[in-house]
């Protein structure tokens, strides 16, 4: 797998390392590759041993993998995550899966690329609270990693944006489409009746079509989660009526000031969704059937709610039935070798 096309920008794996190629998956789009990170075997070695590395916090107690567990699909199974000294953050840390996809990171999308979004967690006072000054000094003193830097980037030395090239490049090597629903896809193995009755479910309009123009009896499902790409997000921003007010968050209006974009958060992936509870930005619903209640509720009405969330008067009107298919259509999208992937444990 090469770097995505740049005509200013020539990729070159560093010298003496050898290039990572990623299998890309059927239904999969290319994955695009900074030109200035190409992948190589051991730049996703390092990353895997620094992303499981506990000094990387103050009191070496954590490490990236403490929050992101591959049980729950690399989530965190708290509402918040907790940092050193019991530190409790503000939101639920989001599942680590197929991130050489995603746009937008964090919640909020203060992050635009994966090298950036890792920058963010070990210097933050509520999670690994270790200046980067600290944590590249931890890393020099350990004559392994200086050696494997070295073999990664083709050069003395450890940086930041060293640490965050090696962590990303392991990242993108997280890929999961071999659940159920992969397997359905490539004509591998069939759905269940219920199961393919949930998959036309997420996949139609909303609403009774004698009340609502164009509803199907669906459950909207597929705006914001649509399967394009098989990434089951759009990875923008939508306002899905959980609040009617944002003081205690107001999403993704915290980083652009803007008040229309109040309680707007980053569209999560549906892949693995049933490993990774609890769910939403804050972790306030603990089972899929929590969410699935709120969505055919119609959620809470606010000036800032998504054009797609049409049912904030009278709900979905979803039927037990209807949502029980639905479920079992979320499970199939559930990749256990993904998660028991022995690639991706801590090798400490």
């Amino acid at each position: 797998m090469g770097c995505r096309p740049d005509e200013q920008t020539e990729c070159l794996e560093p010298p003496g390392s050898t290039p990572y190629t990623i299998d890309i998956p059927p239904f999969f789009p290319p994955m695009d590759i900074p030109p200035d990170n190409p992948m190589t075997v051991e730049g996703v070695e390092l990353g895997r041993l620094l992303f499981w590395e506990k000094g990387l916090s103050s009191d070496s107690s954590i490490s990236c993998g403490s929050c992101h567990l591959p049980a729950f699909g690399f989530s965190d199974p708290n509402p918040v995550s907790s940092g050193v000294d019991g530190a409790l953050g503000t939101r639920n840390a989001m599942a680590l899966v197929n991130m050489g996809w995603a746009q937008h990171f964090f919640w909020d999308g203060r992050a635009a690329t994966l090298e950036e979004q890792i920058l963010d967690p070990i210097p933050h006072p509520d999670e690994m609270n270790l200046p980067w000054s600290d944590a590249v000094a931890r890393l020099m003193a350990d004559p392994e990693y200086t050696g494997r830097f070295k073999s990664a980037f083709g050069e003395e030395g450890v940086t930041a944006e060293k640490v965050t090239k090696a962590i990303a490049q392991f990242l993108r090597t997280m890929i999961s489409a071999d659940s159920k629903f992969d397997r359905w896809r490539r004509g591998e193995s069939p759905l269940t009746d219920l199961e393919f009755q949930g998959y036309e479910i997420f996949n139609r309009e909303g609403g009774d079509p004698e009340i609502v123009t164009g509803g199907q009896f669906g459950g909207d499902c597929f705006h914001c989660h649509g399967e394009a790409g098989l990434q089951f997000s759009d990875y923008l921003f939508h306002n899905n009526g959980l609040d009617a007010t944002f003081a205690a968050d107001p999403g993704l209006a915290g980083i652009t000031g803007q008040p229309l974009d109040s309680g707007r958060f980053r569209t999560p992936t549906l892949r693995n969704v049933a490993l990774s509870p609890p769910y939403m930005h804050d972790g306030r619903f603990q089972t899929l059937e929590d969410v699935l209640d709120h969505y055919n509720s119609g959620g809470q009405p606010s000036s800032t709610i998504d054009p797609f969330m049409k049912y904030s008067s009278g709900g979905l009107m979803l039927q037990p039935q209807q949502k029980e298919a639905l479920i079992a259509f979320l499970h199939t999208l559930t990749d256990t070798a993904f998660a028991n992937n022995p690639a991706f444990a801590d090798p400490h």
